[in-house]
């Protein structure tokens, strides 16, 4: 019996690319915004030395809170943006997974709510999330190069730069002393903003002319 089903055609979506690409750069608004008001909200803090973990525990917790899967949200519209226009090859798709992954584990560093606090219950993954998160995110703009090398050498040239400014900045932090780790690792937040809102940027301007010459 002949199966007489079309397949779909595939295409791409403008609406959705410019969307999604709104949300990601929205997204790092927002986790900014949530930092800055915490910084001023939160009694007795201190933004040189006290960490964004720090803020993200106690009575106004919900503040950061919000920041935080705000930014999950946006780490997964790139992903989501990734895999819709897919520029090919193994290491674009492994890029793609690692955005996804990022978006996951910053949503479980906000939902697992284990950190500033000292919480001691049950089996406590907050610094386990922070390898993961250093380690992925220095190796997924260097993965997204890949794709980007002859659509865009100029985005390309920029995530291999994150990748690499990544690689020298992450590590001392875990070495420095609690005087200054609050501000280091807001430094550290910037890097991976940076990212996010070039992706989103890129996919709004790509979605943008998508529409205009469908119209």
């Amino acid at each position: 019996m002949s199966n007489n089903v079309t397949a779909p055609r595939p295409h791409s979506a403008p609406g959705f690319m410019v969307c999604l690409g709104w949300v990601a750069i929205l997204g790092c608004v927002v986790f900014t915004v949530s930092i800055l008001i915490a910084d001023f909200v939160v009694p007795e803090h201190d933004w040189m030395a006290d960490t964004i973990s720090d803020l993200g525990a106690g009575r106004y917790e919900f503040i950061v809170d919000i920041g935080i899967y705000a930014f999950s949200a946006a780490l997964i519209a790139c992903a989501l943006l990734c895999a819709h226009m897919h520029f090919g090859g193994a290491w674009w798709s492994s890029g793609a997974i690692g955005l996804a992954l990022l978006g996951l584990i910053v949503f479980l560093v906000g939902a697992r709510n284990e950190y500033g606090d000292r919480d001691s219950d049950g089996v406590v993954i907050h610094i386990y999330l922070v390898y993961a998160l250093g380690l992925i995110m220095l190796t997924v703009p260097w993965m997204l190069s890949h794709g980007f090398a002859d659509i865009s050498p100029v985005v390309a040239k920029a995530m291999k730069g994150i990748s690499l400014i990544w690689l020298v900045s992450a590590p001392p932090f875990f070495f420095l002393p609690t005087g200054i780790d609050g501000i280091y690792e807001r430094y550290l937040g910037l890097i991976a903003m940076a990212m996010v809102v070039l992706l989103g940027r890129f996919f709004i301007q790509r979605g943008t002319a998508l529409r205009e010459r469908q119209s």
